[in-house]
């Protein structure tokens, strides 16, 4: 991995903002379902929007739906479930694939699990599956074996998706790097210079991609990254991020 250099430059309202949610812009709760979406962001990521000329999308392993219940602003371009699922500048809806035939199978055969350790939790996102075991740490090991023995099944098209205490198994080939791709070939984005921040494994595939243009990919918090920036945690990129609003009425 390439060290992470300090020198992070200030924010510019030319470049195309791509941003992961939990972790990146709200701080990671016990379940999915906890997160707090407070006013001050809603009113930084409009005014972002607004200010950019619309160039800021949301790039989360959430389902769209949950995003746009959470966040609102139905002009705002949106890619869910790690680019699976992508809603564009102009509303339109990009599905990239179906449900995995081997779901039903999946979940039949983690339901004993499930009994068993009431620590586990699962999340069906309709194109995923996810496992969280944050409220049961000591079983990481298990749960990442588990989960990549189903992804591993031949003929199912399946792989790993590893974030921060949850392993999902996801349809192969889709990522949020080609979320990124994908809308860099669009307006208000296109020409533009790319910045991708994230906080998780998921967000490996941006730093990648936007790396690739000579972008901005940035690393929020600790951990091995492939990113050329970092900062600290959410108040550092919410802080970082109205650095380009300076000045704008």
């Amino acid at each position: 991995m390439k060290k992470l250099r300090p020198d992070l430059p200030a924010p510019s309202l030319d470049w195309a903002y791509f941003l992961d949610v939990d972790g990146t812009l709200i701080n990671i709760a016990d379940t999915p379902q906890a997160v707090l979406v407070d006013r001050t962001l809603l009113d930084l990521i409009a005014n972002l929007h607004r200010a950019s000329g619309g160039a800021v999308a949301l790039i989360s392993g959430r389902m769209i739906s949950d995003l746009q219940d959470r966040i609102g602003m139905p002009q705002l371009p949106l890619a869910g479930l790690h680019g699976l699922e992508r809603r564009d500048s102009a509303g339109r809806l990009w599905i990239h694939a179906t449900a995995p035939a081997a779901k039903s199978a999946i979940k039949e055969a983690l339901a004993p699990v499930l009994a068993r350790h009431s620590g586990l939790l699962l999340e069906d996102k309709g194109l995923t599956l996810a496992l969280h075991y944050r409220q049961a740490p000591r079983l990481a090991g298990y749960v990442h074996q588990l989960m990549g023995r189903f992804a591993d099944a031949p003929g199912q098209g399946l792989e790993l998706q590893r974030g921060k205490r949850v392993v999902e198994i996801k349809p192969a080939g889709i990522d949020k790097g080609t979320a990124v791709a994908e809308y860099l070939g669009e307006p208000p984005f296109i020409g533009r210079r790319p910045v991708f921040i994230g906080d998780d494994l998921n967000d490996e595939h941006g730093f990648a991609e936007v790396n690739k243009l000579n972008g901005i990919s940035i690393k929020v918090g600790a951990g091995a990254s492939c990113a050329r920036f970092r900062l600290s945690g959410v108040a550092a990129v919410r802080e970082w991020l109205g650095g380009a609003l300076k000045g704008v009425t």
